[in-house]
């Protein structure tokens, strides 16, 4: 099956106007599958003539992912078009700043983001990729997923829960012909990131990953779930602690475990 036959004929790019995003939606016109591309701002109508220009459909979607009727929105822009992948690549922190340092709705704002309005999606597309027996969801993550740390609390939680928010589904929806994958990132040169650092006055630092090169390791990855480390290889421990290896194993063990207690209830 191509890769279009597989997670076609549409795709969600969540977060797709600049970096990653932009990345993903030109990687997945060139392999002929259209995308709903949905940002906040930035420049999400250059990005739709891009993927046209790739000989693939485009239709945008100025939605706020951290409103409560963010997963709404969603739904009304793929209308009945059939989603055979959502990508969930939005969820950056651009407030660069300790927790206590600034009101706590920012802090929500980024949990619905990471959290909610991601599970609301995953839920019902997922679903609808359920009863196919076909699809992709795929949740770029960050290597924060591994571990809290200072200017990072609600951020790296939110990045561990989308961990194994990601695996437990991976383990679900195998059975059935859908993928899910979720990417732990290393540093990437985005957009974002070159704004917080501006900020502190700090330069991109040597070695960052190139969006479109994350993109590209991510969909060719997409069967190889539940997780990925970004530039390591499925046996290597590295920044994550663990492998990506060792991660399957261990959601393997506990999904055969919960499944001896729940069995098909």
């Amino acid at each position: 099956m191509g890769f279009a036959d597989k997670y076609g004929p549409w795709a969600i790019v969540a977060g797709a106007s600049e970096g990653i995003g932009r990345s993903f939606a030109l990687s997945l016109a060139a392999r002929g599958v259209s995308c709903i591309l949905i940002a906040l701002d930035g420049p999400l109508d250059e990005v739709a003539e891009e993927v046209r220009a790739c000989g693939a459909e485009a239709v945008t979607a100025r939605i706020d992912l951290s409103e409560l009727d963010a997963f709404d929105r969603i739904v009304e822009a793929a209308g009945k078009r059939e989603i055979g992948l959502y990508v969930s690549n939005a969820g950056g922190d651009a407030n660069a700043s300790r927790f206590l340092d600034v009101d706590a709705d920012a802090w929500l704002r980024l949990a619905r983001v990471n959290i909610m309005t991601t599970m609301q999606a995953c839920h019902h597309f997922g679903g609808q990729m359920r009863e196919r027996k076909r699809g992709g969801i795929l949740i770029i993550n960050s290597g924060g997923c591994y571990g809290g740390g200072s200017f990072l609390v609600t951020y790296n939680a939110s990045k561990a829960f989308l961990l194994n928010f990601s695996e437990g589904l991976w383990a679900e929806l195998r059975q059935h012909g859908v993928d899910v994958l979720t990417v732990a990132l290393d540093v990437t040169d985005t957009p974002n990131l070159r704004r917080i650092l501006a900020k502190a006055g700090v330069p991109v630092p040597d070695g960052a990953a190139a969006p479109e090169d994350v993109a590209e390791f991510a969909l060719e990855q997409l069967p190889n779930g539940p997780v990925q480390n970004w530039g390591q290889a499925e046996d290597e421990v590295g920044f994550a602690g663990t492998s990506a290896a060792g991660r399957r194993a261990k959601v393997l063990e506990m999904d055969a475990g919960s499944s001896r207690i729940y069995g098909d209830l």
